[in-house]
């Protein structure tokens, strides 16, 4: 397969390199906003050229595109590329609004194209054990669930906001947390075979007075820095989700989770994680509580020297290994030493696009699940909105699924 890929900002490097390496993967190019900035990415990756535009990258013979613009901009480019014919990998969210969610999913349905987003959470080590567990039913029923995606903007968010908006990068700043949901949203619902169907929003406004989150600067009239949703699930069960970008925290998990079951419960915590097993009946008190974090440490993460100009605050997203819990045995052996990032997601993702687009096969993050992660979350928004009330949420089904993933 041949990819193209839009923009190539800070977090594109990461794949540009990974898809390089893939013995599936015949040529890469790029295209950018910045022409040099593309070049660079050229020389530096030895990568097969570079497009002065959008339309012409779409308008060659590669097969697939991968969208990594600025978090906004998604949906419609998405959708120029499924409407040129182009399989799409795009960089979460899938897109900020109801209508262009469901015209993704519905040009996906009319074509046979192959699209994924590039969710890291689902990866995440926490979620790839869960999702195991509770598939195997060591949980029982799992009646609530906890997903947490705290980022201060001090940690890195100024930086990359300036990195890709320039001089003007305060009115983009104010991005609303919601419309971001999917760190949060698509790990516990990467883990349960579930989806929601309302939500609850309460918005926080934000009283730092520095020009962020100012509805009179914001593109989008945003003054909410740290936003909670509570949502109802098809099965019954609740989730409630955190968006903080405004929290003294300092380092350790950016996503968490935790699920509380009928049998057992999973608490992760920003530098720990425990598991608590009953004993029912007479031997009740012979139950357990220990600490798991060991599985979901990942080993081996270094970024290459060469890595270009990421602020030190988002290293960790850059660099990372793999987790005990994550299967590596998979992935192409050229992937082996290759930078990681994510908590190990990174490997995983560029290589089941791939797989996906070679094998013509759904990924695990189709259409269809995509919108069940983001979808939520642009609800919300509108719920906070609204001083919280409860909306329903829309759903698109199942979509196609390949059980191998």
């Amino acid at each position: 397969m041949k990819i193209g890929v839009i923009g190539t900002g800070q977090f594109a490097r990461s794949f540009l390199a990974l898809w390089q390496l893939h013995p599936d993967v015949e040529e890469v190019y790029v295209t950018d906003l910045v022409p040099e900035r593309a070049a660079e990415h050229v020389e530096r990756h030895q990568l097969a050229g570079s497009f002065a535009s959008v339309e012409e990258l779409l308008a060659s013979d590669v097969d697939s595109v991968a969208v990594m613009t600025q978090r906004w901009s998604h949906g419609p480019l998405v959708l120029q590329a499924l409407d040129a014919g182009k399989n799409v990998y795009s960089a979460v969210p899938m897109a900020i609004s109801v209508e262009e969610i469901e015209a993704i999913v519905r040009q996906v349905e009319q074509t046979g194209l192959i699209y994924m987003m590039g969710e890291t959470s689902y990866y995440n080590p926490a979620v790839v054990w869960a999702r195991s567990q509770i598939a195997d039913g060591a949980f029982g029923r799992v009646f609530y669930s906890e997903g947490d995606y705290l980022h201060d903007m001090e940690n890195g968010f100024y930086a990359a906001y300036q990195y890709s908006g320039g001089e003007d990068w305060k009115p983009t700043a104010s991005y609303p947390p919601m419309l971001y949901p999917t760190h949060a949203i698509g790990g516990v619902l990467g883990a349960l075979p579930t989806f929601a169907t309302s939500v609850s929003c309460i918005g926080i406004p934000d009283d730092r007075g520095d020009g962020v989150f100012d509805r009179e600067v914001s593109r989008w009239g945003n003054d909410f820095s740290n936003m909670t949703a509570l949502f109802e699930l098809a099965d019954g069960s609740a989730l409630r989700t955190n968006e903080f970008r405004r929290l003294g925290y300092w380092k350790g998990h950016e996503s968490r989770f935790r699920f509380y079951g009928t049998e057992q419960v999973f608490e992760q915590s920003g530098h720990g994680a425990t598991l608590s097993v009953k004993t029912a009946g007479e031997d009740y008190a012979k139950g357990e509580t220990r600490d798991v974090s060991a599985l979901f440490v990942t080993h081996g993460g270094q970024l290459p020297e060469d890595f270009g100009d990421v602020d030190p605050a988002l290293m960790q997203s850059f660099a990372s290994g793999t987790a005990p819990v994550q299967d590596r045995s998979r992935l192409p052996k050229e992937f082996e030493g290759a930078h990681n990032g994510h908590e190990g997601s990174h490997h995983f993702l560029a290589d089941d696009f791939v797989r996906a687009v070679t094998t013509g096969t759904p990924p695990p993050v189709s259409a269809w699940k995509a919108a069940r992660f983001t979808l939520p979350g642009v609800v919300a928004w509108e719920s906070a909105r609204q001083g919280g009330a409860r909306l329903p949420v829309p759903d698109f089904g199942d979509g196609a699924v390949n059980p191998a993933w």
